[in-house]
């Protein structure tokens, strides 16, 4: 029987590939959002920064920046999900020069249900279905109080092939 491996090696390699991960796309880095983890939960933060508001009058987060927020999101939650099996066999190891391959967005469908506050936006996505070629996404993103969203939406995107194949 393997013995079981240190939890804190687990960790250190969960968290070493969801930075891998996330710094690999510059967008996210543009926007300043982070992922906080928990198991196999993603929690995305959106930082707020006086640029992404949209409306001065209102104070209200910009559009495209709640849109752009909600789909990364759901791209890295799915690519999460379909990288966590080898990850926690110790298949996939995140100091390769080896990058995960991302979906692609087919359509995005966001319903703003309020406006953004000038504060902290926090998201999390759940897959609603992920086969071989297509998954379906859905995402919602609070402030202060997760039972008041402000956004929501659903995607569709195309898996990419498996590494190798």
């Amino acid at each position: 029987m393997k013995t079981p491996e240190p939890v804190q090696v687990v960790k250190t390699r969960r968290d070493a590939m969801l930075k891998k991960l996330t710094g690999a796309v510059p967008y996210i880095g543009f926007l300043g959002i982070e992922f906080e983890r928990r198991g196999d939960e993603l929690t995305a933060i959106l930082p707020y920064k006086p640029e992404l508001v949209g409306n001065p009058a209102l104070q209200a987060l910009h559009g495209g920046a709640t849109a752009s927020f909600l789909e990364v999101t759901s791209i890295v939650e799915l690519t999460w999900a379909t990288l966590w099996a080898d990850l926690e066999a110790g298949r996939i190891d995140p100091e390769s020069d080896v990058m995960p391959r991302i979906p692609k967005t087919i359509d995005f469908t966001v319903d703003y249900l309020r406006s953004g506050l000038p504060r902290d936006g926090y998201a999390r996505a759940r897959i609603n279905r992920s086969g071989r070629r297509y998954a379906s996404v859905h995402v919602e993103a609070w402030q202060d109080n997760r039972a008041r969203l402000f956004a929501q939406a659903t995607g569709h995107f195309l898996m990419p092939p498996p590494q190798g194949g």
